[in-house]
């Protein structure tokens, strides 16, 4: 084993570097992860919702009913392209913000995507009250969901490098075993780019 690698390990420490970007379904719990996460890791967050909302003056709703999914689409895209290039920040995404392929190539590229999946059920639960999601306010809340999920869940496998399931824990049983999931990550990555910087 190349000595690099074992220096480069214990150089970085517990130390998380670069971008963090939560992904997942609308419930997830990505908004409420992020913060806590942002503190632990000494980063900023940001929630992608509430910026084009802050940015706008009206809630997502409105801007669904005056302009469209489409047209939050475009509003949504336009805030993810700013808000990555930016620097140590956690970010928590909207549900169908990986939909765009230019969105999903942001985030992987600068950054680390983590998605946060949740069951339909688990979604179901935590979303039932929620009137904020314009998506969800049909005669059966269920069959949207299912088909969100079967549209999106590829989508957010194929963006993130680390996936946790959320399951029936508290937030911050969640956040640790997150953080260890990305320290995992991390020293698996130092440990392949030193392994090919060792070849001769």
């Amino acid at each position: 084993m190349c000595d690099a690698i074992s220096e480069r390990l214990e150089q970085t420490g517990s130390a998380i570097p670069g971008n963090i970007f939560l992904v997942g379904m609308m419930g997830a719990g990505k908004t409420s992860v992020g913060r806590v996460l942002a503190k632990r890791l000494n980063k900023v967050f940001y929630d992608s919702d509430h910026v084009i909302e802050d940015r706008t003056g009206v809630k997502i709703p409105v801007i669904f009913e005056i302009e469209g999914e489409s047209g939050f689409r475009h509003r949504e895209s336009a805030i993810l392209d700013e808000l990555t290039a930016q620097d140590e920040i956690v970010l928590a995404t909207g549900g169908g913000a990986i939909l765009a392929q230019d969105n999903r190539n942001r985030l992987r590229t600068r950054g680390t995507v983590v998605y946060l999946r949740a069951s339909v059920k688990d979604l179901l639960n935590r979303t039932r009250h929620d009137k904020n999601r314009p998506l969800l306010q049909t005669a059966d809340p269920r069959v949207r969901l299912n088909e969100l999920y079967e549209l999106r869940d590829p989508l957010y496998r194929e963006v993130a490098h680390v996936t946790i399931d959320t399951g029936n824990q508290s937030l911050a049983t969640l956040v640790s075993r997150l953080h260890q999931a990305l320290e995992n990550y991390r020293d698996r990555a130092a440990a392949s780019k030193d392994q090919s910087q060792c070849k001769p």
